[in-house]
């Protein structure tokens, strides 16, 4: 059982938790998760089971889609509702046209702080397990990418936005900062992601339908094989000779009149469906297997 499945994450779970329940549902200890969410977040929680796990590098600057609520009038140290409020909680009424134009600071490519209690590491530790140093460090702002930052929706002191952007993008840095752009604080209320890379919330699963697929023996219909995935990977079909010579860590060819263009990666994949390896270029339409599995 070597692939991807997509768990819409129930809030109050940490990923940990939603790895630890699935590995007993399906009696596989070989699983891990593509990306953490934060225990008040529900929604896509990518899953690699088995062999696939191997394949979880090339996901971790998956492009995110969010949807989340703004919470005016009080800023708290996780910038969430999680966290411990910062100030006086008090009622502001935001002005669209105004929220409208702060948003725009936060489009195209910006330098983003990390919440102190994130899953960035200070001297080898993930801040997380240290939000009294992480605080005090300040952790240094990195470069991302907001693509998409639309205004959805105002009710009183609560605003739904919705983001695109790259991977390592933090909406509840986003929500900090528009509260400072504000002048009233803000945190994150609400968090639902619809999208990490590929993975969207039209193939994710509850826990519970998880868990009923599995009394019926049906556990593959939530599996997302593994040749499927990483599907901007194009696929290079191999002969069993060639798929031995892969498994051994020999180069293998790729054919120049594929209609792909010359890409640094590509899949070899067998003629019946089965993911071999993933290959890097290392000549013109020659690979060097760097992930077996």
């Amino acid at each position: 059982m070597d692939g991807a499945i997509v768990i819409d994450k129930p809030q109050g779970w940490t990923s940990h938790d939603v790895v630890g329940k699935t590995r007993r549902i399906l009696r596989i200890k070989k699983i891990g998760h593509l990306g953490t969410l934060d225990p008040i977040a529900t929604g896509v929680l990518p899953l690699v089971v088995g062999r696939a796990t191997r394949l979880a590098q090339f996901y971790t600057r998956a492009d995110k889609i969010y949807e989340g609520v703004v919470r005016f009038g009080w800023a708290t140290d996780s910038y969430d509702r999680a966290g411990t409020p910062l100030g006086p909680q008090v009622d502001a009424a935001v002005d669209p046209a105004r929220l409208q134009e702060s948003l725009e600071r936060f489009r195209g490519e910006i330098l983003q702080t990390p919440p102190p209690v994130s899953a960035k590491k200070i001297e080898g530790r993930r801040a997380y397990e240290m939000p009294r140093e992480a605080a005090a460090a300040k952790l240094e702002p990195v470069n991302v990418q907001v693509y998409e930052l639309e205004l959805l929706e105002v009710k009183g002191a609560e605003a739904r936005l919705r983001l695109h952007c790259s991977g390592g993008t933090y909406m509840r840095s986003i929500a900090h900062d528009l509260g400072q752009a504000m002048g009233c604080g803000a945190h994150l209320q609400e968090l639902r992601r619809l999208a990490s890379g590929e993975f969207e919330i039209d193939q994710a699963r509850t826990l519970e339908q998880l868990a009923a697929l599995a009394e019926e023996e049906r556990v593959f219909d939530a599996l997302i094989p593994a040749a499927r995935m990483l599907p901007r990977f194009a696929s290079v079909y191999v002969d069993e000779r060639t798929a031995a010579q892969i498994r051994n860590g020999r180069n293998f060819p790729a054919s120049p009149f594929r209609s792909e263009a010359a890409a640094r990666y590509v899949k070899a994949v067998t003629r019946e469906g089965t993911l071999i390896a993933v290959g890097e270029a290392v000549l013109p339409n020659v690979y060097h297997p760097v992930v077996v599995l």
